[in-house]
């Protein structure tokens, strides 16, 4: 590479920022912009702007670069949230967390998934190699519905008295876009994949619907009856939106 097409790149660390970036001249560039991509800042600026006018724009820029960094390490992170295959040893998600699957021989005739600080799947002795990886992802599957069942239990005994917002009916589902629903009738339906994200995350989707019981619309009443059972409901709902599209894809 000679020194011209050297002096379009350059790598700039700076005491001052928790990120470093890299400085890519264009003869297209009418002003200077901002790159973000998954751990990696790249600033395009036209061939004749100063350096320092560039680290000054950068400065200015910086709590945005920094979310946008989060942002997207946050996505990758939940990109990759279910193995490529269930085995021995590998991670699952559960509650916003990663916990050890370990597989351990059986008697059973089926695989049965207990969790004490990790999860533990009791392994058929007759069960085909081939076939484990498959039958542990169902397995696994069938125990968070149940968890889900009881989770959900939980918080609507927790949250139903206050306003007296008792369902008729309670199911766990797998929903494709949605991660509840209150019918007409106050059947309330939940998303088992909540399972997969922070606890708080179900609660507030419970007490979401459970609102509906009263109020069925998002009308201003609505959101300050959310409020009044949850105060930092935005937080939940912005997780929601932020994560939602790739926590949908489940196990």
């Amino acid at each position: 590479m000679n020194a011209f097409f050297k002096s379009l790149f350059k790598k700039t660390d700076s005491a001052e920022l928790p990120f470093s970036y890299a400085i890519r001249r264009s003869l297209r560039a009418a002003k200077v912009r901002i790159v973000v991509k998954p751990g990696k800042v790249e600033v395009v600026a036209p061939l004749k702007a100063l350096e320092a006018n560039i680290h000054q724009f950068v400065l200015s820029q910086r709590q945005w670069v920094i979310q946008a960094l989060a942002k997207m390490a946050a996505a990758a992170q939940i990109a990759n949230l279910a193995p490529q295959r269930y085995h021995d040893g590998v991670q699952v998600p559960y509650q916003g967390g990663y916990f050890r699957l370990t597989l351990k021989p059986s008697k059973l005739k089926r695989i049965k998934i207990e969790f004490n600080a990790g999860f533990i799947a009791l392994m058929p002795d007759t069960l085909p190699a081939r076939e484990q990886s498959e039958l542990l992802r169902t397995a696994l599957i069938n125990w968070f519905k149940k968890q889900a069942r009881i989770q959900v239990d939980l918080q609507i005994t927790k949250h139903a008295g206050k306003h007296n917002l008792h369902p008729r009916s309670i199911s766990i589902k797998q929903q494709k876009s949605r991660w509840g629903s209150c019918g007409a009738h106050n059947d309330i339906a939940i998303n088992w994949l909540l399972l997969l994200a922070p606890s708080e995350i179900l609660e507030y989707v419970v007490v979401h619907e459970l609102c509906h019981i009263l109020e069925k619309n998002h009308s201003p009443r609505f959101w300050a009856l959310v409020a009044d059972h949850l105060p930092n409901y935005r937080q939940h709902r912005r997780w929601l939106k932020t994560h939602g599209d790739q926590l949908m894809k489940g196990l």
